[in-house]
């Protein structure tokens, strides 16, 4: 995989690092390895609406980075996975729960639980109902209830099994509780604001995949516009970085500040017609098929008659990423290539056509109308009325440069919600979104995209002080440790950890900036140092 696009799941495997625990609450007094291995005996089969086993527990000791803790290991019928861990003393009375990335299929993330542990969080994770590598979805095949288990059911689920051996743990139920996630787990976020309003008290829905066939259409779109029909790029990388360089200096400036990035992509008045080459082919320019590729990957799927089947995907700023996120061809395949026809195998077309169909057979012009099977399990439902009766919070966000999972979709999902709540108002006193600029999916990118989404979250929820602004900074990476983290090194995992961890070191921020409720933007005030947020102020569309 591309080092940029590894990089990125890199930052996406650590965008739930939370700050160190303030919180206490006292503990029973037992012995905890004994409050632990009783469990295994407790039946939780009448949880209700969460037939419940647990299949291991067992107790861990204080270690140098983790408090003591019990770790619980179980399923909900019929075959969701779980692993919960629970803080063994000073518990602070929450519970937390985790989303997964990708297809699930796993419950490793549990590791990202580590810092809510430190925070003295009850933290469970669900591996979305199957048993996968991530990045396939042959256990879909024509198995629709591991499809709606997947992201309907498996955190619902997860999260009322959780609970309910957390209160039988702590003699006492969880006071708040909470739900994070990105991508796939900012979809299941989403379910859950929709589908079951009343799991959790605080939901953070980062770069969510709300329509995953929109998704996907505007993935395999892009391939083909970028790709053309060999198994080389209409464009290389030189060629995007001096298209991003050129989109840059169109744009830069509509927050106010040249920094090489874009406040607001929509604003961009950038044409691709302005690099093109005079006569011949040379360095900085492209060519009549570059630029026609470009507009296409710009305006998203249509039909040969250029009716919009999408809403597009990809926004002026974000070149330099395209070949890592789009490239690929049957002839030299990347893993991100391979992973896309899985989700048209066998998930979105109903009944699934299995192995034998290739992404070549993706017809633009009749396709995207055979997805309404797969669409029920869509988290677009804009109606979030349940959530803001039972005083539920939705912080929302996503990144400008947000390829994957739209910032196009997002965006017009909460401009629906607005329409349907009853205006701007009513509507951030419980739902706000951020869109972070420069910002890659979930994280990542030129923007400052390390953001402490839980504790703008805690303060909402517990304490009644919605986020009028986010502060976010761009951490600085050094590229030596970055490249053995990738090769595996621990040592260097660790130090990466740390880096990106609450609260984060002065010396490693390059630049923060306040990030404002949807649709306010941030603008450079004009006097004091513009590598500090306390210089930015709110400018309303």
């Amino acid at each position: 995989m591309p080092r940029q696009a590894i990089f990125l799941l890199l930052c996406v495997a650590l965008a739930t690092l939370f700050p160190p625990c303030s919180y206490a609450l006292d503990t029973p007094a037992a012995d905890s390895t004994t409050r632990c291995n009783a469990l295994r005996a407790e039946d939780f089969s009448r949880t209700p609406d969460a037939v419940t086993q647990i299949t291991k527990a067992h107790a861990e000791d204080r270690s140098e980075d983790l408090p003591a803790y019990c770790e619980i290991t179980g399923y909900v019928m019929p075959s969701i996975g779980f692993v919960l861990r629970l803080p063994s003393e000073n518990w602070n009375g929450k519970f937390i729960e985790l989303g997964c990335g990708g297809t699930c299929g796993t419950t490793e993330h549990i590791a990202r639980c580590k810092n809510p542990l430190r925070r003295g969080y009850a933290c469970v994770v669900s591996d979305g109902g199957n048993h996968s590598s991530g990045t396939d979805m042959k256990w879909a095949y024509n198995n629709p209830q591991a499809v709606v288990d997947y992201v309907v059911r498996a955190s619902h689920v997860a999260a009322l099994a959780g609970k309910a051996i957390a209160e039988q743990y702590y003699k006492q139920a969880p006071r708040t509780s909470y739900f994070m996630g990105c991508s796939a787990g900012g979809w299941q976020a989403m379910m859950e604001a929709q589908r079951f309003p009343w799991d959790f008290d605080g939901i953070a829905a980062g770069g969510p995949n709300l329509s995953v066939s929109e998704d996907w259409m505007n993935l395999a779109w892009v391939n083909r516009a970028l790709m053309g029909s060999g198994a080389e790029p209409v464009l290389s990388q030189k060629d995007l970085e001096a298209l991003h360089k050129a989109v840059v200096a169109k744009c830069d400036l509509n927050d106010n500040v040249k920094d090489g990035v874009i406040g607001d992509p929509r604003v961009c008045r950038f044409a691709p017609e302005e690099m093109s080459c005079a006569k011949s082919k040379r360095d900085g320019c492209l060519t009549p098929a570059q630029i026609d590729a470009v507009r296409r990957i710009y305006g998203g799927p249509v039909t040969k008659a250029g009716n919009p089947t999408a809403l597009p995907h990809v926004f002026m700023g974000s070149e330099l990423g395209w070949l890592d996120w789009f490239g690929g061809s049957e002839r030299a395949p990347t893993k991100l290539y391979s992973y896309m026809p899985e989700w048209f195998r066998y998930y979105l077309f109903q009944p699934n056509p299995g192995p034998a169909w290739t992404i070549k057979d993706l017809d633009f012009d009749r396709d995207y109308q055979r997805f309404g099977t797969s669409e029920i399990t869509e988290a677009i439902n804009p109606d979030l009325r349940r959530l803001k009766s039972r005083n539920g919070k939705l912080l929302m966000y996503t990144g400008w440069n947000d390829m994957v999972a739209g910032v196009g979709r997002t965006v017009d999902y909460y401009e629906n919600a607005e329409k349907l709540i009853g205006g701007r108002a009513l509507t951030q006193d419980f739902l706000r979104l951020f869109v972070v600029p420069g910002m890659n999916h979930c994280s990542g990118g030129d923007g400052p995209y390390a953001i402490d989404y839980l504790s703008y979250l805690e303060a909402w929820v517990e304490k009644g002080h919605p986020p009028d602004k986010l502060i976010g900074s761009h951490v600085k990476v050094d590229e030596v440790m970055m490249n053995k983290a990738l090769k595996g090194d621990q040592d260097a995992l660790r130090q990466m950890e740390r880096r990106l961890q609450f609260p984060l070191d002065p010396a490693t921020v390059e630049f923060s900036r306040p990030i404002y409720p949807y649709p306010t933007r941030a603008k450079y005030l004009g006097h004091g140092n513009p590598n500090d947020a306390a210089n930015f102020g709110p400018v309303s569309p």
